[in-house]
C-alpha cells in the first residue's frame, strides 16, 4: 500500500481549510485516511502560528515507515525540521523574457553612460585646478577652452546613443 502525507481540501466556497493526513494515495483527496496529522488555513497570515499546526512526532513516525510527503506538505515538514526539502532548480524557466532582457540592456548601457559622464568631468576637475593654483590669470580662458570640449563629447554620446534606441523600437 503506497502510503502518502497530503492536504484533504475542507471549508466552503472560497474559504478553504486543509487538514493534514496520512491517506492511501489511491483513495479519494478528500475520501478517508489512516490518520489526521494536523491543518493548515492558508487564509491566516504567514508569520501566524496558527497558519499550520501539525504532530511532528506522528509526522516523524509515518516518515521513517516510508510515506511520502506531497510537496506542499514537504514544505511544512522542511518548515518543521523533520525533513530537508530539495529545492527544485529549473533554470529555463527562470530566465527572464527576451522584452526583459531588451529592457535590462538598455538600463546597462544608460548606466555605463552616466557612469561615463559621471567620471569624465570628474577626471577633468583636478587637471583645472592645477594651472589655477600657478597662474590665476591666464587659467581663466584655460577653464573655457577645456569646457568646451568636454561638453561635445558628451553631445555626440547622446546623438550616437539616440540611433541605437531608435533601431530598437524598430526591431519590434
Amino acid at each position: 500500500m503506497a502510503i502518502s502525507i497530503r492536504l484533504a481540501r475542507g471549508g466552503a466556497k472560497k474559504r478553504p481549510v486543509y487538514r493534514i493526513v496520512v491517506a492511501d494515495s489511491r483513495n479519494p483527496r478528500d475520501g478517508k485516511y489512516l490518520e489526521r496529522l494536523g491543518t493548515y488555513n492558508p487564509l491566516l497570515p504567514k508569520d501566524s502560528g496558527e497558519r499550520v499546526k501539525l504532530d511532528a512526532e506522528r509526522a516523524a513516525h509515518w516518515l521513517s515507515v516510508g510515506a511520502q510527503p506531497s510537496d506542499r506538505v514537504a514544505r511544512f515538514l522542511d518548515a518543521a525540521g523533520l525533513m530537508k526539502r530539495a529545492a527544485k532548480n529549473n533554470p529555463k524557466k527562470a530566465e527572464p523574457g527576451e522584452k526583459a532582457k531588451e529592457r535590462a540592456e538598455e538600463r546597462a548601457t544608460k548606466a555605463a553612460e552616466a557612469e561615463a559622464a559621471a567620471n569624465a568631468p570628474a577626471e577633468e576637475a583636478p587637471a583645472e585646478e592645477a594651472p589655477a593654483e600657478e597662474a590665476p590669470v591666464e587659467a581663466a580662458p584655460a577653464e573655457v577652452a577645456a569646457e568646451a570640449p568636454a561638453e561635445a563629447p558628451a553631445e555626440a554620446a547622446a546623438e550616437d546613443a539616440a540611433p541605437v534606441a531608435d533601431e530598437a523600437q524598430k526591431a519590434e
